[in-house]
């Protein structure tokens, strides 16, 4: 079971490299001190998306059209900038968080509510970057030096660290515009309905990397863990900060990975 955050979508897509399976290292024990307990969860997680959403993500993608997923994706990719540009603020990237405002302005005007990402359309065309970016509040955290603290598994989440979860809490309970404007909605007849249907279009997105995950390695649980912790720490460096000092160490085997 994976979580359904937009950047742990991106760490599983990257999976799918055959590159990256001889290149991924093995994480220092240090990291996961807390790994019986993270193995027992990861185990939940599994067997719940095996029985409950993996059947309903592959009936998701069956029955609904092709066109409509596109639409709801790019719905689910609208909101999610907001959270790219307020967490692109709080890190004082000024240009980042212009860019990712912009693509809201557009998305939701002229893009039909984010139906449509004509921002990033108008990026491929022109000499204007308003590519998606890639920022949350754990990276914000990051940026001004807190460290990951231990590897953590979710339950239904999935993985992620000490740092990541507290910025999930934040991201999803504060930014998130599903869950901070719209704070009058009902929690049963609207922000629960929302939430679903983003962690179904979310999984949905990952059913073709099933099959590489499965053949990837011996140790699902060690694979997914050391590719996870792998990817937040190069979105940190990349965001000019120094690794802090209980991160992860590829040394050589190191795999650089653009936002």
């Amino acid at each position: 079971m994976f979580t359904c955050t937009p950047n742990f979508r991106k760490t599983l897509l990257l999976l799918s490299l055959g590159s990256m399976l001889s290149a991924c290292a093995t994480v220092d024990n240090r990291q996961d001190p807390l790994e019986p307990m993270n193995r027992a969860i990861f185990s939940f997680n599994e067997k719940l998306d095996e029985v409950v959403v993996e059947p309903v993500a592959k009936g998701y993608q069956r029955f609904m059209p092709s066109p409509i997923r596109l639409i709801v994706g790019n719905f689910f990719s609208n909101l999610d900038d907001v959270v790219i540009a307020a967490n692109s603020l709080l890190q004082l990237k000024f240009m980042d968080a212009v860019a990712s405002s912009s693509r809201v302005l557009i998305n939701t005007t002229f893009g039909m509510l984010g139906a449509i990402d004509l921002a990033s359309d108008i990026s491929q065309v022109s000499d204007i970057d308003i590519n998606k970016r890639n920022e949350d509040f754990g990276q914000t955290l990051g940026f001004y030096g807190i460290g990951s603290g231990p590897y953590l598994v979710l339950p239904l989440l999935g993985p992620s660290t000490v740092r990541d979860a507290v910025g999930i809490g934040v991201d999803s309970t504060f930014i998130h515009p599903a869950r901070a404007i719209y704070t009058g909605f009902d929690l049963l007849t609207v922000r629960t309905p929302v939430t679903t249907a983003e962690f179904i279009d979310q999984r949905e997105q990952l059913l073709d990397v099933d099959k590489t995950l499965e053949e990837a390695s011996l140790d699902k649980y060690e694979f997914v863990r050391d590719a996870y912790l792998q990817r937040r720490n190069s979105l940190i460096r990349n965001d000019g900060v120094a690794v802090e000092e209980d991160s992860v160490n590829f040394d050589e085997q190191e795999i650089e990975v653009d936002d």
